[in-house]
């Protein structure tokens, strides 16, 4: 089946179909029965936050590797457990509230887009979707439908970096010229794609792993567990990963939407895996906190970022090379006197605001924002207390939970989604445009939000592609 006319039918579906009173802001239900997709790794993560919530019932497990499903379902014995999530919600559609989705990046908007169908409240790991118009689609979807929805990017709730979103917004810096973002992490693959097959373990469901992706024979050390991410065909690179994240302040701060023109300096790609270095710079549309013209530029892979003037920290002292790297990365060129801020290095992630009044670094993750103006580091904690955040927090098992049991307990009408679909389909094409870049390297590629096209015909059948049946 198209994909394009999947998504198509999916949203036909939703504007014809009765919403049930429940579909109403507010859940009239003492608990959230909620129906988990994916419960091993970071859906291990997710099942464990969510269920830390009082108000939820954990009712269904699902996953397609067995030993993840037991697991899990030693946790909680009195679940239901699947390893196909269609069946799982055909089944249980009359039963269950909410959906979390913690698949591989494939399958996100697949099994998303079923529920939503359901009238179910869905939590989806990011990236949100593997495609532009998947992400579109659930974003209209959820509108349509008047549903719960929040994107798994967690630490949005955390301290810092709502912290840095106030800064920002209050001028701290004036207007943000640039943004400079980085991770050294490497979601990439640019070795040949691998030959023949392997034995399938005999826990792991190689059908249903693969859902609607293109059928491949199994191959060890290649999908799963845990490497599906530096392939094209199931995962979003680097980008999609830690970018997501380290994106997220910057982009919330400065109100951004999607970007005009990208570009990516990277390897020829090789039609298997993403490149193991990307160098991405996009321009956007200026906002109320940012300058015209504005630019942000993402760097990923082993030796980012590159030296750059905008990233050289107070107290610079330069540092040896270490051996065998391809590129010296600041990290590695510069140690610091921080002054007010203590000592250390350019964080190894993070992002760096560049405004007309001076720069603010955010490191990833759990640091405060730090100020720099003249090559000096400067004293805000006078502006850090006029949040009114009160102390800054630095426990992550308090911290965790709190983006999940917001989602939980905007269901039960008692808070608000800060990362929903409307928000996260944003963002996450922003990401993925980065991400179809790829496939054209030093090549500005020019982006229509209206048309949801590219003035570069040959870049538009990246926008989505085809569902095997499964």
């Amino acid at each position: 089946m198209k994909r394009r006319d999947f998504l198509i039918n999916s949203a036909a579906a939703s504007s014809v179909a009765f919403l049930p009173a429940w579909a109403s802001p507010a859940l009239k239900k003492d608990k959230v029965k909620t129906a988990h997709i994916g419960v091993g790794g970071m859906g291990m993560a997710d099942l464990k936050a969510i269920s830390s919530h009082k108000k939820v019932e954990v009712y269904a497990l699902c996953d397609v590797d067995s030993k993840a499903l037991k697991t899990a379902s030693a946790m909680f014995p009195q679940a239901k457990t699947y390893k196909d999530y269609r069946k799982m919600l055909r089944q249980l559609e009359n039963d269950i509230d909410a959906v979390v989705v913690s698949t591989p990046d494939h399958s996100h908007a697949p099994a998303s887009l079923m529920a939503m169908k359901m009238d179910k409240h869905v939590y989806c790991q990011k990236p949100l979707t593997h495609h532009v118009s998947e992400a579109r689609a659930m974003n209209r979807l959820a509108k349509e439908r008047k549903l719960i929805t929040q994107m798994g990017i967690q630490v949005h709730s955390f301290y810092d970096y709502k912290l840095a979103t106030l800064l920002i917004q209050s001028g701290i810096i004036g207007k943000v010229k640039r943004v400079h973002a980085w991770s050294p992490k490497s979601w990439g693959y640019d070795g040949p794609e691998p030959k023949g097959s392997d034995p399938v373990p005999d826990t792991l469901d190689w059908n249903l792993w693969l859902g609607t992706a293109k059928d491949r024979p199994y191959k060890k050390g290649y999908y799963h567990p845990g490497n599906w991410r530096k392939v094209m065909d199931y995962g979003c690179g680097t980008l999609g990963d830690m970018g997501v994240h380290i994106f997220d302040t910057p982009y919330n701060a400065l109100a951004l939407d999607v970007p005009t023109t990208i570009t990516n300096n990277c390897r020829q790609p090789n039609g298997f895996g993403f490149p193991v270095n990307n160098t991405v710079t996009y321009e956007f549309p200026s906002t109320e906190y940012t300058t015209d013209n504005f630019k942000w530029h993402w760097y990923d892979g082993p030796g980012m970022p590159p030296a750059h003037e905008d990233l050289v920290i107070p107290g610079a002292k330069k540092k040896s090379a270490k051996k065998g790297a391809k590129e010296k990365s600041v990290a590695e060129k510069i140690s610091l006197d921080a002054g007010v801020a203590g000592k250390g290095e350019l964080p190894e992630q993070g992002a760096m605001f560049v405004g007309t009044e001076g720069r603010l670094l955010l490191p990833h993750f759990m640091q405060l924002p730090q100020k720099i103006v003249d090559g000096k580091y400067v004293d805000i904690s006078k502006e850090i207390a006029a949040q009114n955040l009160g102390e800054p927090v630095r426990d992550y098992d308090g911290e965790g939970p709190k983006h999940y049991h917001q989602f939980v307990d905007t269901i039960l009408g008692t808070d608000s989604c800060t990362a929903p679909f409307s928000y996260a389909s944003r963002l996450t094409e922003t990401i993925l445009l980065g991400v179809i870049a790829g496939r054209f390297p030093n090549q500005t590629l020019h982006w229509d939000r209206d048309k949801a096209e590219f003035k570069e015909k040959d870049a538009n059948q990246y926008l989505s592609g085809t569902y095997r049946d499964f």
